[in-house]
Formats: C-alpha cells, sequence, structure tokens
C-alpha cells in the first residue's frame, strides 16, 4: 500500500488509551470523505481498539503494520 499518500498524519506514540483513540476520532472528523490519516502509536491495545472505532464510524482501515514496535494505521474516511 505504499502508493497511498496521506493527506493528514497524526503521531499518538508514547500515548495510552484512551488518548489516541480519542485523538484518531477527532482527526478523522475533520477529514472529508476519501482522505486518508496515517496513524501511529505505541499502545499494543490500538491493535483492537482502532478497528472497533473505525467499524462503529463507517471508516475503512486500509492497512495496519507493525515495525519496531510502532503500529501504523492507514485509514481512509468513509
Amino acid at each position: 500500500m505504499a502508493d497511498i499518500k496521506p493527506d493528514a498524519v497524526l503521531d499518538c506514540k508514547g500515548m495510552n488509551c484512551p488518548l489516541p483513540i480519542l485523538k484518531t476520532k477527532k482527526a478523522i472528523q475533520g477529514l472529508t470523505t476519501g482522505q486518508v490519516l496515517l496513524l501511529e502509536v505505541t499502545d499494543a491495545g490500538s491493535k483492537s481498539d482502532i478497528p472497533a472505532l473505525l467499524r462503529r464510524t463507517g471508516d475503512e482501515l486500509v492497512e495496519m503494520k507493525e515495525s519496531n514496535g510502532v503500529f501504523s494505521f492507514t485509514i481512509k474516511k468513509g
């Protein structure tokens, strides 16, 4: 998915739940339909929390990867 360029980047590294969820929700609300957010977070709970949030909001999880303890979520606003 390297061909997707994010419209916004949200750095939540070092933050613990619920901050990454709250900041992600606010960042998505600031996007227009079809725009892409790249979220970077170190809280392992986000692996389940972010997909659960997106199921509630109707936004799309395009990709999730983990590298050196950093979880990267590519999210497309629905």
